[in-house]
């Protein structure tokens, strides 16, 4: 069985350069099946089929002179947004697999106020997500949290190093052995409520760097709604959170 690396292979599929097709892979974009396709390298039979499952495009939510607010598809990098946004700077940032509200500034000044907000721990965010696992009743996770970032970040629950780091859990609504739950932080540590729900038994759905077991075609962790400096904004659950099956 003739068999050649996937990204080539990709390449001759969709008529692409190898380059192109290198990056769909390693942004999580291109399955065999249901199985995401992880190495871009891996060598593979040359009759392998691939689907790419484009994100859903960028959303605009509001505008003015001092701010925008995005609801960020899954699979897109809070830079590739602020790149496509001329003259607006990211106030915030989510993870690539994280979804919702995502806001940027459009002026020195504002910028400023906005992120002493986030500093001073003024701004609320809600978050919904699916979780392993079944969640009755609420609890309050105050553990802290060390970040360590050579190459890809990751971070770890550490009482002597860790910074303080407060998430509040309430659950929604369980499916068999899987649970919808509401978060709401005051702190905004690097992936704060990935750790903080592994820590507690409870990974992220499709969050396999924090132990999900659960195959998903990104992980289930929607920024819902923010408030700051008097505005407040909300993001559309996207279908696969919505409603998990």
């Amino acid at each position: 069985m003739a068999t050649d690396k996937a990204y080539k292979i990709l390449a001759h599929q969709e008529e692409i350069s190898n380059k192109k097709a290198k990056d769909l892979i390693d942004r999580g974009l291109v399955f065999v099946g249901d199985k995401r396709v992880k190495i871009a390298r891996a060598d593979i039979s040359t009759q392998t089929l691939f689907r790419i499952e484009y994100p859903s495009e960028i959303k605009v939510l509001f505008e003015d002179d001092d701010i925008i607010a995005v609801n960020k598809p899954a699979q897109i990098d809070a830079y590739e947004i602020q790149d496509a946004m001329e003259g607006a700077e990211l106030l915030h940032r989510l993870d690539r697999d994280t979804s919702g509200v995502l806001l940027l500034g459009k002026n020195r000044p504002f910028i400023e106020r906005a992120i002493k907000e986030f500093k001073n721990r003024r701004v609320k965010k809600r978050y919904v997500a699916w979780v392993e696992g079944v969640v009755y009743e609420s609890m309050e996770i105050d553990e802290p949290i060390l970040t360590i970032k050579k190459g890809k970040a990751f971070s770890k629950i550490d009482p002597l190093r860790g910074k303080k780091a407060f998430t509040k859990v309430t659950p929604e609504e369980i499916q068999g052995k899987k649970s919808k739950v509401k978060i709401e932080i005051t702190t905004g540590r690097t992936h704060q409520i990935r750790v903080h729900l592994a820590h507690m038994g409870y990974p992220i759905v499709g969050d396999e760097q924090y132990g999900s077991r659960t195959q998903a075609k990104h992980m289930l962790l929607h920024a819902a709604q923010i408030s700051l400096l008097g505005y407040s904004f909300e993001a559309k659950e996207p279908k696969a959170i919505a409603r998990y099956k």
